[in-house]
């Protein structure tokens, strides 16, 4: 049978902890009583792991303690680092054409009345006074008052 389709279940995953130990003990230079000590302690965490997504915790992130917004941040701010600086600076600077011809942001409020996304033409009808949303075609954030 394929490892990819046996179900997960704890015998399975003591053989997988067994399997990395095994593994570790083969890269690095460890002592037996040091790879015992990191099987423990990657056994204590999942069976917390799992006590805290059978108490209906949210998921793995919120128990690891991840702030996933940061982790963004930081992903996109490392493929910015890397990326075609051209492209970057022409997607800002049709943002900051949309921006130019725009009478309202996504966010602000707005008083009743039809708007047209700037990038798609999309009409938003507000019947009452409430915050911009981004456009629900083409998610794009700017918009202006459209006519009758």
């Amino acid at each position: 049978m394929d490892d990819s389709t046996r179900e997960l279940s704890w015998e399975r995953l003591q053989e997988e902890l067994d399997d990395a130990v095994a593994f570790e003990s083969d890269v690095e230079e460890f002592t037996k009583d040091e790879l015992a000590l990191l099987r423990a302690w990657v056994e204590r965490d999942l069976k917390e792991m799992r006590r805290y997504l059978a108490a209906g915790g949210e998921g793995v992130a919120s128990w690891l303690g991840i702030d996933l917004e940061a982790l963004s941040r930081k992903i996109t701010s490392a493929l910015f680092s890397i990326a075609d600086r051209s492209v970057i600076e022409f997607e800002q600077f049709e943002d900051d054409l949309a921006a130019a011809r725009a009478d309202y942001t996504e966010g602000e409020v707005a008083a009743p009345g039809r708007m047209a996304c700037v990038n798609c033409g999309a009409k938003v009808v507000l019947d009452h006074v409430k915050r911009i949303e981004p456009c629900h075609e083409c998610g794009h954030r700017y918009f202006e008052r459209a006519p009758q």
